[in-house]
């Protein structure tokens, strides 16, 4: 954790995947990964796939401030990337979270 900076913010969100779908979920999530990168090249994502529910995967980034998020979710990349997941999944969850405490 670095002194006197500002806390980042998160975008998360929570897919439940229609099981036998996965590998179409993941190869979706990274066209829209690469869409939101070629948008804002600062952008980074992560996706994790839960061990114990494999239909269950997790995505998690971090952004400069809320309103980059804003700007990101309220994009033509952001909107294009979801239509091409939105078939593969039962339910998604989008959160926005704000980092309290951490290590570097």
């Amino acid at each position: 954790m670095t002194g006197g900076s500002a806390m980042a913010v998160y975008s998360m969100g929570i897919w439940l995947v229609k099981p036998g779908r996965e590998d179409d979920f993941m190869r979706a999530w990274e066209d829209l990964a690469r869409r939101t990168k070629e948008a804002f090249p600062g952008a980074r994502g992560l996706l994790m796939r839960d061990k114990d529910v494999p239909n269950r995967f997790i995505s998690t980034g971090p952004w400069e401030s809320l309103e980059q998020m804003k700007e990101w979710r309220e994009s033509r990349a952001f909107s294009e990337g979801l239509a091409g997941i939105r078939n593969t999944i039962e339910h998604f969850e989008p959160h926005t979270l704000e980092q309290v405490a951490g290590q570097d």
